[in-house]
């Protein structure tokens, strides 16, 4: 099977070369942000008047329907308690409160966006905001619109919508939500803040347009090759015969067809392939729509987070991206592409690095070792490890992409950055309280505290843009999907205190929640760092150390010269520093020729002076 994979992967990069597209270097701008990534439905209600109702969240054709005496959850609430219709339903926690909706907006996130710049973020990465019932969104009713109830006029926008022919572009109408977030980038910009958003071109959900007229005419829609159907329903006999693939089985995701594959489409792989020219006229004509809103590049959005990219034939995101830059050169275009074989091995992101399809991808793949490194976890490695594992997934990478990398860690599918440092498993193995009881959801010891900004340390000095996921710079805490998607602990709320031990039988005990000022404050440090040092988004990368749990690296541009010592090890431990004065960026201590001593669980910046 390594044989296998290992020809497949150079298989699609000597097609790429072959094919003569050109070396496209990403962005400039995407080698020197600070991501943020925001859940809209979880991070701030603004607008109580637009909040959810059963009728907007319903998928009536797949009987998905909130449960008796369903409504809007207090935003304030004990997340682990059940809520009366909740009770009701007999179902697990992790699947009832997928029914949950807190009614955040973008007017929520407009009313924020002096503490965005406060924080000192440069990009937003935005989970799915297209018309959908889910609360994740990526059942898309409609690519072409933002979600109704993340507007100011639901019913209003509804009204709209049916106005429309969703097939044919020059029909479509901006709705008061469409406007809204127009004039949400529009502010972003301009406080220097890019934007980038998310979306699933492998699949809609059963509410989209084209498929309802599939579900009404069957085979004579005209959408009928849009779809991975296998047999349609035959109206002579009782039975329906109509199937279809689901993406991951799950019939509410309608897999968009896929046409032209050369190579065998297998889970976790790239494959060669295309998507059928109907759907694919419409997602560029979508694609479109947002890069440049009437026409206007400077009012659209600055790029894409494509979900489920292995998915999706590599055919599509070559013709993508030349559609995309054709638009706006400028333009992000950062795939998902996450496990070749859960829970041990993730994909090689080489194929889709190679000029001709994204900018760069969501590396996990650094994260993965930079957690084992940096917690005590069963998974441990050390420094020397640590330097192999991520000289490896650079080394793999062209060009000098590595430096536009978005370096993800807590993410809507992951636990909170906090509460994976707190737990020791393999990274996301049976990280949540159902599958695993002993999983601690409760406030981290201190232990996870140091180690949280050991990591964070490292990833705001290292290669690749650092990614923050909404609420960790709170001081939050959650176990994977869907705990990691609490509301937002704002610090003018009043949160009611939450059950240490989750739904887990027993007396219960809680611990408060409230917003975590001097984590927030440590963030700010770091990130200000950050910025006002370049060459530590720009410069070469070298490693100094790499013994036992002891690790060292510089970031120079020939003028400038950081250097970043880390110890983990029980003891103090000493590191040996270049010639000249250094100042620490953490503590603003200086020091001078010769050695440095720092204590267990310690970490310095250290930045060269001519003092």
């Amino acid at each position: 099977m390594k044989k296998t994979i290992a020809i497949l992967t150079l298989t699609f990069i000597a097609i790429s070369y072959i094919s003569g597209q050109k070396y496209t270097n990403p962005p400039e701008w995407a080698k020197n942000v600070i991501w943020y990534q925001i859940f809209v439905e979880r991070f701030n209600n603004g607008d109580p008047s637009n909040d959810p109702t059963a009728e907007t969240t319903t998928v009536a054709n797949m009987n998905i329907v909130p449960p008796k005496g369903w409504k809007t959850s207090s935003w304030t609430g004990n997340w682990f308690e059940r809520q009366p219709w909740e009770q009701d339903a007999k179902q697990g926690f992790n699947s009832v409160i997928q029914s949950r909706r807190y009614g955040g907006d973008l007017q929520g996130v407009m009313n924020k966006l002096d503490y965005l710049q406060e924080l000192g973020i440069t990009a937003i990465y935005f989970n799915p905001l297209n018309d959908a019932p889910s609360l994740h969104k990526y059942d898309a009713r409609n690519y072409h619109h933002i979600d109704v109830n993340f507007g100011p006029d639901p019913e209003g926008d509804i009204k709209l919508m049916a106005t429309e022919d969703p097939g044919n572009p020059v029909t479509w109408k901006w709705t008061s939500a469409d406007k809204l977030f127009l004039k949400l980038v529009d502010e972003l910009h301009k406080r220097g803040i890019r934007v980038i958003v998310d979306y699933s071109w492998n699949h809609t959900g059963t509410n989209f347009w084209a498929w309802l007229d599939i579900l009404k005419n069957q085979e004579k829609s005209k959408y009928k090759d849009w779809y991975e159907i296998s047999s349609f329903d035959n109206p002579d006999t009782p039975e329906n015969e109509f199937a279809y693939n689901g993406w991951g089985g799950y019939g509410y995701l309608p897999e968009l067809k896929k046409v032209n594959l050369t190579t065998p489409r297998i889970h976790g792989l790239p494959y060669e392939g295309n998507i059928q020219e109907g759907p694919k006229k419409h997602i560029f004509d979508v694609t479109r729509r947002w890069l440049a809103p009437d026409g206007d590049v400077s009012k659209g959005i600055d790029g894409y987070r494509l979900d489920v990219a292995e998915q999706i034939g590599l055919g599509f995101w070559r013709d993508y991206r030349k559609y995309v830059k054709s638009i706006n050169p400028d333009a992000y275009l950062v795939g998902e592409i996450w496990w070749q074989k859960w829970p041990d091995v993730l994909m090689n992101p080489a194929p889709y690095m190679q000029g001709d399809v994204f900018d760069a991808v969501m590396f996990y793949q650094v994260y993965k070792p930079a957690r084992s490194f940096f917690n005590n976890s069963q998974d441990e490695i050390n420094a020397r490890q640590l330097r192999d594992s991520l000289e490896y997934q650079w080394n793999n990478i062209p060009g000098k992409n590595e430096y536009a990398m978005m370096n993800v860690a807590a993410t809507h599918d992951a636990p909170r950055l906090l509460t994976d440092f707190y737990n020791k498993n393999r990274y996301k193995f049976k990280a949540n309280p159902e599958e695993n009881p002993a999983y601690k959801t409760g406030k981290p010891d201190n232990d996870a505290y140091q180690r949280t900004r050991l990591y964070l340390i490292h990833v705001f000095t290292t290669l690749g843009s650092p990614q923050i996921w909404n609420g960790d710079e709170m001081g939050m805490w959650g176990a994977d999907d869907p705990n990691c998607r609490k509301p937002l602990m704002w610090p003018e709320l009043k949160m009611e205190k939450e059950y240490r031990n989750n739904f887990q039988p027993g007396e219960k005990s809680y611990d408060k929640i409230r917003f975590d000022k001097k984590l927030f404050e440590f963030y700010k440090k770091i990130i200000r760092i950050r910025k006002d040092n370049p060459v530590l988004s720009l410069g070469e990368f070298s490693f100094t150390v790499n013994e036992g749990k002891k690790l060292g690296y510089t970031r120079s541009d020939g003028k400038n010269e950081i250097v970043v010592l880390f110890n983990l090890e029980d003891q103090q431990g000493d590191f040996k520093l270049p010639e000249g004065n250094f100042t620490d960026l953490l503590s603003g201590k200086n020091y001078g020729n010769g050695n440095i001593r720092l204590k267990p669980m310690k970490a310095a910046i250290l930045k060269k002076s001519d003092k």
